[in-house]
Order: structure tokens, then sequence, then C-alpha cells
């Protein structure tokens, strides 16, 4: 089930992948120093605008950002966008490769 325990977890995930400090996020949204801190310390919770501003900063989809299984989604969206150019032949090789890595 996704609260805002998850929200402020995936916020922090995904800002710490993207190697930018809470401070740093704050003020690059326009807010105070302290903003994204206090959403990830659980102490208040975007609004629906900062939210969408929120996921714009860190180039994730609204969507993407409350999927569960994507773990990394700005990686997974740029390799979908790649993958969407390759053939058949190409794609069942890429398929072939992905289990090879997941089973080991």
């Amino acid at each position: 089930m996704i609260d805002a325990d998850y929200i402020a977890d995936r916020i922090a995930k995904l800002r710490t992948e993207k190697n930018i400090s809470a401070r740093d996020m704050s003020l690059s949204l326009g807010q105070s120093q302290s903003y994204i801190n206090n959403i990830e310390n659980k102490k208040a919770l975007p609004s629906m605008q900062m939210f969408l501003y929120i996921c714009e900063f860190l180039e994730v989809e609204p969507k993407d950002f409350f999927d569960e299984g994507i773990a990394c989604p700005n990686t997974y969206n740029e390799a979908s966008e790649l993958l969407k150019a390759l053939s058949k032949k190409q794609l069942d090789m890429v398929i072939s490769l992905v289990k090879e890595i997941k089973d080991k």
C-alpha cells in the first residue's frame, strides 16, 4: 500500500540516485532549504503542484514514481526509449542477455 512513508522514502531514494542534497533540491525547487528534508523526515507532504515539480526535477513520470516495481525509473525509461528502435532480432538478444543477468 502506498502511503506518506512511501512518498518520503521514494523521494529520498530518487534524490540520492541523482546525487543531489536535500538542501540543493529544495532550493532548486524554489523552496526553503529544509523543504525536502521535512518531506523525507515525514514532517510534511508536498502539495500536488509541488509533487509534480518534484517529479519533473527528478526526471521521473508521476506514474513511475508510484510504480514500486521500477527501482530506477530514470534508467528504466532511458532503456525503454532505446529499445523502441531495435529490431525483433535485436530485442530477442537483449531479452536473452537480461534473463542471463537476472539468473546470476
